[in-house]
């Protein structure tokens, strides 16, 4: 997140930085975001809490809704961060890039 801090004030972009670990996020944003990105790119499969659940916690991840009620209850379980851009575009990650390129 530090890195795409800096990144957007280098190249003076504006931004609203939105904490999902403190105000979780609603289904409709979620689901906003799933139907751009798809719910498996919105899933961060490296961090601690996807590795700590069960196997059956896992698979359920494979069901769109079931996996939007485990993103909002799991909220650090979302890959970030997640640009979103005035047109609707997103981009997932730190892709200095990508942001670029959206942006314009």
């Amino acid at each position: 997140m530090k890195k795409t801090f800096s990144f957007l004030e280098a190249e003076g972009i504006e931004y609203d930085f939105v904490d999902y670990k403190k105000k979780a996020p609603s289904e409709d944003l979620l689901l906003k975001f799933e139907s751009i990105v798809g719910i498996e790119s919105l899933i961060n499969k490296r961090g601690t809490t996807f590795r700590k659940l069960t196997d059956s916690e896992k698979s359920l991840l494979e069901n769109r809704e079931s996996a939007i009620k485990i993103l909002m209850e799991k909220s650090s379980m979302i890959k970030r961060p997640i640009v979103e851009f005035p047109s609707g575009q997103l981009v997932l990650g730190f892709d200095p890039e990508e942001i670029k390129l959206k942006n314009k």
